[in-house]
């Protein structure tokens, strides 16, 4: 939709060029019988059809976008956005990341069109959002750039940034460049952008892959190579970016404290006190939820 609406003023700089070499023919004011119009004010009137109702699609859209993420946001999912060139291996990755047996990556451009979400498990069991992010393109012109930014914006919402780079690619540097200044240019807080992990991926595709940088993380998404450490990596960062907290709780098994951390933590083990009735629960919890917890539930 957003092409479909930054297409419309070339279409009309092409009407009016070519009514203009009708009229010079002298065919180009004709009227179209009945309706007191003429053709070139039919077809702007079409046009101007289309870019209403494609702009109130696109506001509907908004709304509904601005609706999932307020719900995410209050089910505090730490949200994390993948993003990179087209067919550098994003949907792959997420693939493998979530085991999401409904995404089919695909070996081509432009394979993702729209920005997808897919939940997805930590090492520690915490429940992650993966957003899939439309393909980057090189020589993007000028007129589409507005229109693909805008496909951007859920990445502002994101907690963490996953930068995929297709490593086997003779651009791959150039590329990162490219990724880096559009996401400067969106004007993104600075602790998100300093929360970018760099994925280096198909290293099975290079001879001796030897890594420039040691932040960086080096996988094969398509063979699930390195795909632990990236997990660790990803999990790490979103400790940090929201402030979640690690912490062991003891619990009276008899009350209803260890269903509530099931319902509203990350439950990583439970050891049990058998003499005493109680456990130590070890979670993974948002400090919001563990105020809640100490309100309604700690003695």
């Amino acid at each position: 939709m957003q092409i479909a609406l930054a297409e419309i003023p070339y279409l009309r700089s092409q009407l009016r060029n070519e009514f203009a070499h009708l009229d010079q023919q002298g065919g180009g004011s004709r009227y179209i019988m009945g309706s007191g119009e003429t053709f070139m004010e039919v077809q702007q009137r079409l046009l101007k059809e289309r870019e209403l109702k494609i702009r109130g699609a696109l506001e509907k859209l908004r709304k509904k976008r601005q609706l999932l993420r307020t719900q995410r946001k209050r089910r505090e999912f730490p949200i994390i956005s993948v993003m990179g060139y087209t067919n550098c291996g994003k949907t792959t990755l997420i693939k493998s990341l979530t085991g999401d047996a409904g995404l089919h990556p695909r070996d081509q451009l432009f394979a993702t069109l729209d920005v997808t979400t897919h939940a997805g498990l930590t090492p520690s069991r915490m429940t992650v959002l993966y957003v899939d992010t439309i393909g980057f393109l090189s020589q993007l012109p000028h007129k589409l750039v507005e229109s693909f930014s805008a496909t951007l914006e859920d990445v502002a919402y994101s907690d963490v940034i996953v930068h995929v780079r297709d490593i086997s690619h003779p651009e791959t540097v150039n590329q990162k460049v490219n990724v880096l200044n559009i996401l400067k240019n969106l004007q993104l807080p600075n602790e998100l952008l300093n929360s970018i992990i760099e994925v280096h991926n198909k290293i099975d595709l290079v001879n001796s892959y030897q890594p420039a940088d040691p932040n960086t993380i080096a996988i094969s998404a398509l063979h699930g190579l390195g795909m632990d450490d990236l997990k660790k990596k990803i999990e790490e960062a979103v400790l940090q970016a929201t402030g979640k907290l690690i912490l062991t709780i003891k619990v009276n098994l008899a009350g209803p404290q260890l269903s509530w951390l099931y319902k509203e933590a990350t439950v990583q083990e439970v050891d049990v006190l058998p003499e005493d009735g109680l456990a130590n629960v070890h979670v993974i919890i948002s400090r919001s939820a563990y105020g809640k917890y100490r309100k309604l539930l700690q003695p």
